[in-house]
């Protein structure tokens, strides 16, 4: 096996358990590894640190796996981080309230580069390190055997396979093929999902809870649901007796996607305004209009995909804030959200304080939001927590 020695001092993340180890921490490199290849990484000693993935086209030269020299990386190794990862979600699929979620999340599961989300009887499958690539149909194997899906479907189409120098893939891995919606459950509401097409990996499961939770306040409320999708907010405000929603994406396969959710879940159309438009755009005609909401939804995209990016995103951030703030009166509140693991939770509290001021508004933060368990975090990547989350009051 080839070794990898860090420089000297460059070894205390490793020893931290930390899973990256970036390409200014190499010393040498023994041998003439294969991106994706399992290699040795050691001290300026020579003493064993881990065994990870290595990849000389990525800023992360090795994703590391494990931290035990007497283990052996293979199919049996494969099989036992994946039965332990959908063992630890076990209480979670006994649940018959819901039907969707996440069953490995990369390095919180110790398989860097590999999510796999369950819908109902399928699998959509994430694949986005060369390490997990060149191990795929044995990933694809143990999946099939363990968990005897209808159908695994590959959504690899992430930018992160472009840094890992691996092109993009959508199609069928094993079984048969998804119908175009197939429904799932969460929260004991019904939705229809696109595997194929739909964003990410065809639903955002990770907000699960949050709309369970913010939906505890939509009772007799108007809601305005930005960057609706498919309607998860909008869905779980309506089952909780909101009066109006309005629902606002820029995508017209999630606006027909979330009209077909409200008849599935016989919610009164009559209720819903479903709008195609950009956010912002909206929200200032809506400004303009004087339009007033009991609760205003921002759930965008990610705005820093990295730390280079993090203030252009704060000023999007903060721009979109102010705008949804000022559609509230005294009393309305704000549930906003940030999934750009670059933008931490204080950052992203600094933004919404500099949105606030500037329009005009004191606000109480009154909850704050998290992931799922499904998507747990390692005290050892921080990274892993991606999603944050705001409810504010306003005052």
């Amino acid at each position: 096996m080839v070794e990898i020695k860090l420089r000297k001092g460059k070894e205390k993340a490793v020893l931290q358990r930390h899973p990256w180890v970036f390409s200014g921490a190499l010393e040498k490199i023994m041998g003439t590894p294969e991106n994706g290849d399992v290699v040795k990484v050691i001290n300026a000693s020579n003493e064993f640190l881990a065994y990870g993935y290595f990849n000389n086209q990525s800023r992360v030269a090795v994703r590391l796996l494990e931290w035990d020299e007497t283990k052996v990386i293979n199919e049996d190794w494969y099989a036992q981080k994946i039965n332990a990862a959908i063992a630890l979600r076990a209480h979670l699929l006994s649940n018959k309230e819901t039907n969707a979620y996440r069953l490995i999340f990369s390095e919180a599961d110790f398989l860097p580069g590999l999510i796999v989300d369950k819908y109902a009887d399928f699998l959509s499958v994430q694949i986005l390190s060369t390490g997990i690539e060149t191990v795929k149909g044995t990933i694809i194997d143990i999946l099939s055997k363990v968990l005897k899906p209808k159908g695994i479907f590959d959504r690899s189409d992430a930018t992160a396979r472009t840094h890992e120098g691996i092109t993009a893939e959508n199609g069928l891995l094993w079984g048969e093929a998804p119908a175009e919606f197939i429904a799932v459950k969460e929260n004991g509401i019904t939705y229809h999902i696109n595997i194929a097409e739909g964003q990410k990996s065809g639903f955002y499961c990770d907000q699960r809870d949050n709309r369970r939770i913010l939906a505890e306040y939509a009772k007799g409320k108007s809601v305005l649901d930005c960057f609706s999708y498919s309607g998860g907010f909008s869905l779980n405000a309506f089952k909780n007796g909101a009066t109006m929603v309005t629902s606002v994406d820029s995508s017209a396969l999630a606006i027909e996607t979330l009209k077909q959710n409200l008849v599935l879940n016989k919610f009164n159309k009559n209720e819903h305004i479903e709008i195609q438009s950009d956010v912002n755009k909206q929200l200032r005609i809506f400004k303009e209009e004087g339009k007033k909401f009991d609760i205003v939804i921002l759930d965008p995209p990610k705005y820093a995909p990295s730390r280079s990016a993090v203030d252009r995103a704060a000023r999007a951030y903060k721009d979109l804030n102010r705008l949804a703030l000022m559609l509230l009166e005294n009393g309305g509140l704000l549930a906003t959200f940030s999934c750009s693991g670059a933008v931490d939770i204080e950052t992203f509290k600094q933004i919404i304080a500099w949105a606030a001021l500037d329009a005009g508004k004191e606000v109480q933060v009154i909850k704050q939001f998290s992931q799922p368990e499904d998507h747990p975090v390692r005290l050892s990547f921080p990274e892993g927590e991606y999603l944050k989350g705001l409810l504010l009051r306003v005052l």
